[in-house]
Parts: structure tokens; sequence; C-alpha cells
């Protein structure tokens, strides 16, 4: 799945394999606001981040639901959290929601791409109880496998 090959780009540090999975022209919003477009600006833009604050970090992910528009266009919900380098687990402030589009680049036959991702921190404002339930839903996801994770990553 196109989600799980960007999160594993995130997780090797590596921009090329991040940005593979979207179109030449795809879009992303980050949780800042921040809107590139384009495969090869969304290397560039994640490369720097890579390289400097997210260095070491890990990403997080879960497929909450798919629906598919057409049979070659669909809409993915996922909820995901970032684990910082030297953390052991998801903090609540870094939850977030993501919107992605996919489609086929050639009906019928073609290859799938993310047309766009939209990536929101979670706040649920009116009802901070659900951070904490999404929180608990990611760790126990996660929790043990980023734990032997964390332990036998390479140090830089």
């Amino acid at each position: 799945m196109l989600y799980f090959q960007m999160i594993n780009g995130w997780n090797k540090g590596s921009s090329s394999i991040f940005a593979s999975p979207f179109a030449e022209d795809g879009d992303l919003v980050g949780f800042d606001g921040t809107h590139l477009k384009g495969r090869q600006n969304i290397r560039h833009f994640h490369q720097q981040l890579f390289n400097t604050i997210l260095k070491g970090s890990r990403l997080e992910g879960k497929i909450k639901d798919v629906r598919f528009l057409t049979k070659d266009v669909a809409i993915v919900h996922a909820v995901g959290g970032t684990i910082m380098d030297r953390q052991m687990s998801i903090e609540p402030e870094r939850n977030s929601i993501h919107t992605i589009v996919v489609n086929r680049d050639n009906p019928n036959a073609g290859q799938w791409f993310i047309t766009a991702f939209q990536n929101t921190r979670v706040q649920y404002i009116g009802s901070p109880q659900e951070i904490q339930t999404l929180t608990e839903e990611l760790r126990k996801e996660f929790g043990q496998w980023s734990q032997i994770r964390f332990t036998i990553r390479p140090s830089n």
C-alpha cells in the first residue's frame, strides 16, 4: 500500500522512498499548513527535515478506512504518530489524521499514486479524551514493536 511505502521512506530517513508513491504533480499539505506541489518538491523538503529536526524519528500509521469513489480513485483515512529520536513511545501532541487521495495513472491497468495527502494534527476540540484514546490505540498497535526497533536501530 502506498501509505506504508511512504512511512517506510520516513523511517529510513529517505526522502526518495518517502516521495516515490506520490504522483509527479501530487500535493502534500503538512500539519503546519505547508503546501508542497510535486514529487520533487516533496522529496527535497522532506530530505531537509530528515537531515535535521526529524533525524532518527519514526512514523507509525494505521489505515482506518478506504472508500473508492470510482474504480480508479479512492480516499484513504489513516491515523498516525511520530516517535522522535530517542523517544520510546508515541506522544499525544504528535498524533495526526491523514486524508489521502489515490488514483491510477492509466485506468484499469495503471500504477496507483498518491495525488493528495493532508496531514492534520489531532486536537479534538471539545473532546480532549479522544486524544488519549487515539494515543492508546496507536501505542497498543505499535508500542512493543517501536520499542524493539528503538533498541536495535544503529546510532549515527
